[in-house]
């Protein structure tokens, strides 16, 4: 197992030529970059010029992704009332602004799927890369397969959550 570099991470999106879709499953990540993001819209100190800021990169990424073409579509199962991660997740979700679909499913509403217990990115249909977390959502590593059994599984079941899901702006958050 490895931990892609922001370098890899580049270069997959680049490669990409037709669809790169991502299963989200957990209520918590504690990923080093958005820390003290966290802490500002707890606090409600988060302003929208640095909520810009720091999605201008990933904007720009997906918006050039799209305009070529890749289907860039994002699921997420979510427990509710959802954990105060998920809200922010929620509430600060852009994606949609460059071109990146983003759906929402309740957990309870997932029991009769067969889902990967791990995140995951399918690229092209062709290449798998599962992202391993911690228990406590530290990112843990990365781990690649081309594997065809595996890319149709995981294929099957990103499209079983998809068909499910809520739209982003539609989905509106069970809260505490």
């Amino acid at each position: 197992m490895e931990l892609l570099t922001d370098t890899q991470w580049s270069e997959l999106y680049a490669s990409c030529t037709t669809s790169a879709l991502h299963l989200e499953l957990r209520d918590v990540y504690a990923v080093p970059d958005e820390v003290e993001r966290i802490k500002a819209w707890r606090s409600r100190e988060l302003t929208e010029a640095d909520d810009r800021e720091w999605w201008a990169s990933w904007l720009a990424m997906t918006r050039e992704m799209t305009a070529r073409g890749v289907d860039m579509r994002r699921a997420r199962i979510v427990s509710e009332p959802v954990s105060e991660y998920i809200h922010y997740e929620w509430e600060t979700t852009r994606n949609p602004e460059g071109g990146e679909q983003v759906r929402w499913l309740p957990r309870h509403h997932a029991v009769a799927l067969s889902v990967p217990p791990v995140d995951f990115w399918l690229f092209d249909d062709h290449l798998v890369l599962l992202n391993h977390f911690t228990g406590d959502g530290q990112w843990f590593g990365n781990e690649q397969s081309e594997d065809p059994e595996l890319v149709a599984r995981y294929h099957a079941a990103f499209e079983s959550v998809w068909r499910l899901g809520t739209p982003h702006s539609e989905y509106r958050p069970a809260l505490k």
